[in-house]
């Protein structure tokens, strides 16, 4: 039964990731209860990587009041730093005054601070939950079942539950599944007040066999990545069972003859590195069904290249927010959701997926031709066209029509 206009609204959400808790708390904030349902046990703060908040998904982050946190434990990032695997400058991208690109921040603390900004505010977090079916045959309502054989029902369903979605895999069967991009990604942290430290700048390296990136916290933790080919098609569990000795001899190896310090900081990092596939989304052609949406890497996961994946999925959150706000139909909510947001992140995909492919130039004649054209390419990236990309900003004051 439809619930009648005095009765608060349900929302189910799936995955405590990024976009879980930021839905949640946009949601609270229009009149709708959520309850987040994760399937892990427990949550480690401490796994993952780093990645980049773009100015876009700060301006997200200021409405809720979230990003002066980050402007505190983050890395600010006013430029990149491009040089070729001979140590030639090859160009920058953004411009050290003014306003910063964005922010490096560690991903468990992300993470972590929306999921305690949620509990704060009295959104409940269920661990454990592995959802194993849904049903929509009530109208205007939804039910989930758990392997733990819980059972809940609610106004809607959605899913923030990633790229693997579960979710997805569910309600649309018949949907493309992730595309692996050929690429892994790896890297980890450093203690060291050795390594040259130019703040605000992230500095991107074509070595002569991978890619490599790095910047540093305070003048003494060291934030590196890289990236490699990789045949077949990956899982993240695949690459945990490879013993750590096995990927830290493959991966100096990666960077035994680059230049200074990019040897020194593999050879020197004694935390465990992570490894991880790289996959993004094909575009899907619908992003809800009845009473279910999904959100984030669910439905349009991008490849870490632009830096863009965090900010999209705090985009999303306050964009559903807003329709599900202005439009009292959930179901036309969803789908001028999908409508507001298809054409921008699928272009983003696109975009992000190109740079992966400039990265990984190692026959003599393309890296010759990247590095002639790579300065050209980042002459015209400074000349503001992407600023659709960062400078992008929704007015969560201006009310959605259709």
């Amino acid at each position: 039964m439809a619930n009648t206009s005095n009765q608060r609204k349900k929302a189910l959400i799936i995955g405590c990731g990024i976009a879980g808790p930021a839905t949640a708390l946009f949601l609270k904030r229009v009149g709708i209860d959520s309850i987040i349902y994760e399937a892990e046990e427990q949550i480690d703060d401490y796994a993952g990587l780093f990645l980049n908040l773009a100015r876009n998904g700060m301006h997200v982050l200021k409405e809720l009041g979230l990003d002066e946190q980050i402007r505190q434990k983050g890395i600010v990032m006013h430029a990149m730093k491009m040089v070729s695997g001979k140590g030639k400058l090859l160009g920058n991208i953004g411009q050290m005054s003014g306003e910063p690109q964005g922010f490096t921040i560690k991903r468990g603390i992300l993470h972590k601070m929306l999921r305690e900004e949620a509990l704060c505010q009295g959104i409940s977090i269920e661990y454990g939950k592995r959802l194993i079916g849904i049903d929509t045959n009530e109208p205007h309502r939804v039910k989930v079942s758990f392997e733990d054989g819980g059972i809940v029902s609610g106004d809607m369903l959605i899913g923030c539950d990633g790229i693997h979605s579960r979710v997805r895999r569910i309600v649309m069967p018949s949907a493309p599944a992730p595309s692996y991009t050929g690429l892994l990604s790896f890297g980890g942290f450093l203690h060291s007040n050795t390594i040259p430290n130019e703040r605000g700048i992230q500095t991107m390296v074509f070595g002569k066999r991978a890619f490599f990136g790095y910047l540093v916290r305070n003048a003494e933790e060291v934030y590196w990545f890289g990236n490699m080919n990789y045949p077949g098609t990956p899982n993240r569990r695949e690459l945990q069972s490879i013993p750590q000795a096995e990927w830290r001899r493959t991966i100096n190896g990666l960077y035994a003859n680059d230049i200074a310090p990019i040897p020194e900081i593999v050879r020197s990092t004694e935390e465990e590195i992570g490894v991880y596939p790289i996959y993004d989304m094909p575009s899907l052609p619908v992003w809800h069904d009845k009473s279910i949406v999904l959100v984030g890497d669910a439905v349009h996961a991008t490849s870490p290249s632009a830096g863009q994946g965090a900010s999209l999925a705090l985009e999303d959150a306050l964009v559903l927010a807003k329709c599900v706000r202005d439009i009292p139909d959930v179901e036309l909510a969803f789908s001028e959701f999908q409508r507001l947001r298809r054409d921008r992140v699928e272009r983003i995909v696109k975009y992000s997926r190109s740079i992966g492919k400039r990265k990984h130039a190692t026959n003599p004649v393309q890296v010759f031709f990247r590095d002639l054209m790579l300065p050209l390419f980042l002459k015209s990236f400074n000349n503001d066209t992407n600023r659709w990309m960062y400078d992008y900003n929704v007015d969560w004051n201006e009310k959605v029509t259709v």
